[in-house]
């Protein structure tokens, strides 16, 4: 099944050339992650995510499992797992799709137009249809505590080079990333 193989590999240098930071978590080209910046003109805006792509082995005729690594609030992702309820990554996967499209038309739909009769987080869901301005309020918060671009691992370019990673920062970092290559 090179065919498979041979259009993942594609896929994977596609999103890699496109504006999105790809981090392999091992030598395999199955598991990644992908930061995500949240759509402007909603109150995603500013914020970035960290999200865990993996592959199956029938890509791209079986869809990516993508999750949301740090915590998003929002009525079709799970607020504890990050899993993410999306037909056209559950239900309607087609192989005509690719990462590229999970990146920048899929999750930015999600994001801008939130379903709230299919939720993953009833909560979210609940303030959502009984009082949008307070569902947008509580989106910018956590955006605000839990998608920073420090939170991905990602360094915002207003900061200075000699703002340097804590010790407790960077053991993190060196575990979520596992050791080096000598």
């Amino acid at each position: 099944m090179s065919s498979p193989s041979k259009r993942r590999e594609m896929d994977l240098m596609k999103l890699m050339m496109s504006d999105y930071k790809v981090e392999m978590i091992n030598d395999g080209m199955q598991e990644f992650y992908v930061h995500f910046h949240g759509p402007a003109e909603s109150p995603y805006h500013g914020g970035v995510w960290k999200i865990k792509v993996e592959l199956p082995d029938a890509y791209p005729y079986k869809s990516p499992s993508i999750g949301f690594i740090n915590k998003m609030y929002h009525p079709n992702v799970d607020e504890m797992s990050g899993s993410v309820c999306l037909d056209v990554i559950n239900q309607t996967w087609s192989p005509m799709f690719d990462l590229t499209n999970v990146f920048e038309v899929f999750l930015p739909q999600l994001l801008l137009y939130p379903n709230p009769s299919d939720p993953l987080n009833g909560e979210a869901a609940a303030l959502m249809m009984r009082d949008r301005t307070a569902y947008e309020q509580r989106v910018k918060e956590y955006c605000q505590k839990y998608a920073k671009p420090e939170d991905v691992g990602a360094v915002p370019e207003e900061k200075s080079s000699d703002e340097e990673l804590s010790e407790a920062e960077y053991s993190d970092d060196e575990a979520m990333a596992g050791p080096v290559d000598p």
